[in-house]
């Protein structure tokens, strides 16, 4: 049994908590065992978010609490990993001088080697150098997850795209897809253990593409291989880039009964002009020719998206072309938030971020309030109706309840009855909340 003791906490999208996986296992294979309780910890790591001023305030606040631990625990080590770290790793050696380890996304394998130096040193230890090639392919990640039932694997890492305010082509570096051998032997691992549903994961997972020679695959291919493993294994993919949603991708997503009938498609603004100073590479039109596509080949599709709200030189005007969107699309959910500027993106060195706080909160809780009625619609419209649910949890009020997702992509709870984890149940919905289905076994 190892004595070593390595806790992680993590903030931010599933692509980190896939990282954090590959963390867990590359520490394993260095004699760490993980550790839920982080007073039982050699060393505590926190792996980092930078989409939003908020999530990075969030974490310096909680890495404050580490230095009392520090304090009672000589020879704790404590490091900050993934975005965060690749983009203020002087100024957190700096400011934070408890820390002894700060490393970007690429450096995951030099953690070993830079725990064992900051031990025999006591010297802070930095590694931020973005690679063009690592992709962590031959990693097998030890899985966090508590149920046993889902997990994800990251398919792709980078981002080529450039939004003009985002953060990540900075902290992640440029696009690279791993090889599809590695992602297949992944899944079928997966499946091995009894897992039931996997997601490919990817910054922009659509643009998947990987070359051998005079054979390539993308992902739409990718995608069939994956599913192709068995059919009791469910696939989900995020996030998808409005540019790269083809044709021959909804075709195979219609056309393969275990992919997921359930697009997360973010379009973050309604209007074409503001997409232009987001450089996000579509308009308006091009945007809801891809809804259009959808809907009339997957019926039944589950959609979501990601809104910001008060971006560089809105108008109300825009901002009400963002409303008739989403009035036009009709999401069954979105992640909706304030534009936050980032320093060093081209937003923050081209555009004054001049729309003022209360506009941004008033034109939020706009978007907030239309996708809530949204939401409420879509979910009576489910009422009657049956669907086969993956049983994926617990209800958090009643251990006599189970909860679900459906195909697309909705929670829905129903009586345990006789159901346990991991099982496909028929479950028909009786009665909604905006956020959850509420049904009966059948």
């Amino acid at each position: 049994m190892s004595s070593k003791k390595l806790y992680i906490e993590t903030y931010g999208c599933q692509m980190n908590f896939s990282d954090s996986e590959v963390v867990a296992s590359i520490l394993s294979s260095d004699g760490y065992s993980l550790t839920a309780d982080i007073k039982e910890a050699d060393v505590i790591f926190v792996n980092t978010c930078s989409i939003r001023d908020n999530a990075e305030r969030r974490v310096r606040n909680r890495i404050q609490e580490f230095k009392s631990l520090k304090s009672r625990k000589p020879g704790l080590k404590v490091g900050i990993l993934g975005c965060m770290a690749e983009r203020l790793s002087d100024t957190l050696l700096k400011e934070e001088t408890f820390v002894d380890i700060v490393a970007g996304p690429d450096a995951y394998r030099d953690l070993p080697s830079l725990i064992e130096e900051s031990i025999t040193d006591g010297r802070q230890m930095a590694n931020t150098v973005l690679s063009l090639e690592e992709t962590y392919a031959d990693i097998n990640p030890v899985r966090l997850d508590k149920n046993g039932i889902s997990a994800f694997i990251s398919i792709m890492r980078g981002c080529d795209n450039y939004c003009a305010y985002c953060v990540v082509p900075f902290t992640r570096g440029h696009e690279r897809s791993r090889e599809p051998k590695s992602i297949l032997n992944e899944a079928k691992d997966l499946l091995d253990k009894g897992y039931k549903e996997i997601t490919l994961l990817g910054q922009n997972v659509n643009s998947y593409s990987f070359k051998e020679g005079d054979h390539s695959v993308n992902f739409a291919l990718l995608l069939q291989k994956v599913a192709g493993l068995s059919p009791e294994l469910r696939i989900r993919f995020s996030t998808s880039h409005p540019k790269d949603i083809s044709d021959e991708l909804i075709e195979t997503i219609a056309s393969t009964n275990n992919i997921c009938n359930s697009i997360h498609l973010p379009v973050q603004s309604g209007s074409t002009t503001t997409l232009s100073r987001m450089k996000r590479s579509y308009t308006r039109e091009w945007y809801l020719n891809r809804i259009n596509k959808i809907k009339s080949l997957i019926p039944d599709c589950g959609l979501s998206t990601d809104i910001i709200a008060g971006y560089c030189g809105e108008t109300d005007e825009e901002h009400q072309e963002t409303l008739s969107l989403m009035k036009e699309v009709g999401y069954d959910y979105a992640f909706m938030f304030k534009y936050s500027e980032r320093p060093d993106t081209l937003a923050a060195r081209k555009y004054p971020d001049d729309v003022p706080e209360d506009i941004k909160g008033r034109r939020l809780q706009e978007i907030i309030q239309l996708q809530q009625e949204s939401s409420h619609k879509n979910n009576r419209n489910d009422i009657g109706k049956t669907f086969r649910v993956l049983v994926d949890n617990v209800s958090k009020r009643s251990d006599k309840q189970m909860s679900g997702r459906t195909d697309q992509n909705k929670v829905i709870v129903f009586d345990r009855k006789d159901c346990t984890l991991g099982d496909y149940i028929n479950v028909k919905c009786t009665s909604c909340t905006a956020a959850t289905l509420l049904g009966e076994i059948v």
